[in-house]
């Protein structure tokens, strides 16, 4: 059935707008004058479009999330809390609203109205949306996962900040020598290639550096092209090899530690059974080796035996922290801890680590000015003896 927007004025001559459902625009129009509300302006609203891949949207999943936890605990009915929350946004997180209201209002619930959109709500989301409803607690079970959210997009946008830094100082590097070998070096040394005196072996080197970008800075864009779309393809295909690496790198793996026990400590507080935790955080964790690790754990957890004793491949640290956890009954809160402890260790890695690029690049760009310096300078020297 459609779903209309209207515009119009009740009996006293107020403005009023809304929606409502009906099977055609003249059933629409004589429901609305039935309830005494003269419409001005009446629009079917369009069936929300898919998400975009290619198009960039903010992160607005705990916003949202909060937003509806605060309706219900207030005892606004969901159907009518989601049909508000739909006029407060724009865009796709408007249709995306609107269509959860319409899926609610057809009778389906929360959790199997979000599990229609697994880009966006994740599966632990879905899992703890359902617990919520078999629970009675819906409204508190939002609240959590809201904080929940809003920690775990804090600390990817950390992550992010973390990779773009030292992803633009090289790429500006780059594009400021490139420039330099391909147009200023050319034409400072052409003097010098017209000149039958022996060139300094810094000079000659400069020269062919200067000649590669030159003759071929094309060859160098088709070599960087499918060298990075082969990395790509390779993550894509067996990124058990690149993650394997990066679980090595101390605040990557702090960073994966971090996602893996606190979406496990939150799963299991939130009443999530211990083998559906593992599986979800294992797969929240972002890291395939990791997550295999946790996977095969729990083959052994499922006959009987512990988390501690089961998952291998992980920090003596973690192992002793989730044994420690199971003996004291507070293993939720511990893990939860423990992802903050995680959490600070990779933010202070990561600062470590940009901190110590920046001089590292100013010393390489030191020594290739210096390369450059002295490759013009020398046989200027030189010229100047022979003269």
């Amino acid at each position: 059935m459609p779903l209309y927007r209207y515009i119009g004025y009740d009996s006293a001559g107020r403005r009023v707008k809304g929606s409502l459902r009906a099977g055609a625009r003249g059933e629409a129009v004589l429901r609305l004058r039935d309830s005494g509300v003269y419409p001005s302006e009446l629009t079917e609203y369009v069936q929300w479009k898919k998400r975009n891949p290619f198009r960039w949207r903010p992160n607005l999943l705990p916003q949202f999330t909060r937003q509806l936890a605060t309706l219900l605990a207030s005892g606004v009915p969901l159907s009518e809390a989601l049909e508000s929350l739909a006029g407060e946004y724009r865009g796709y997180w408007h249709g995306l609203v609107a269509s959860l209201s319409e899926r609610v209002q057809e009778g389906a619930s929360l959790s199997r109205a979000v599990g229609d959109h697994p880009d966006l709500f994740p599966e632990f989301y879905v899992s703890m949306v359902s617990a919520s409803e078999a629970g009675g607690n819906m409204p508190e079970v939002l609240e959590t996962l809201a904080d929940f959210l809003e920690t775990d997009l804090a600390l990817r946008n950390k992550a992010r900040t973390a990779l773009l830094y030292p992803a633009f100082m090289v790429g500006v590097s780059a594009f400021v020598l490139s420039f330099v070998f391909t147009f200023v070096v050319p034409k400072i040394v052409r003097i010098f290639e017209q000149s039958d005196a022996a060139l300094p072996l810094v000079t000659v080197l400069l020269l062919k550096v200067s000649r590669i970008f030159q003759d071929y800075w094309w060859l160098i864009g088709l070599l960087l092209i499918p060298t990075v779309y082969s990395i790509r393809r390779l993550h894509r295909r067996q990124p058990r090899h690149l993650h394997g690496l990066l679980l090595r790198v101390p605040f990557m793996r702090a960073l994966y530690y971090s996602r893996f026990t606190g979406t496990l400590g939150f799963l299991l507080k939130g009443g999530i059974p211990v083998l559906k935790a593992l599986e979800l955080s294992a797969k929240a964790s972002g890291n395939t080796l990791l997550q295999e690790k946790v996977l095969r754990a729990m083959d052994r957890v499922s006959e009987g035996a512990s988390i501690a004793s089961s998952i291998e491949g992980v920090s003596p640290v973690l192992r002793q922290l989730i044994s420690t956890g199971e003996r004291s009954g507070r293993l939720p809160e511990l893990l939860i801890r423990a992802a903050d402890s995680y959490k600070e260790g990779f933010v202070r890695w990561a600062e470590q680590a940009a901190s110590l690029l920046e001089p590292v690049l100013i010393l390489f760009m030191g020594l290739v000015v210096g390369f450059i310096v002295f490759g013009i300078l020398l046989p200027i020297f030189q010229l100047n003896q022979l003269i």
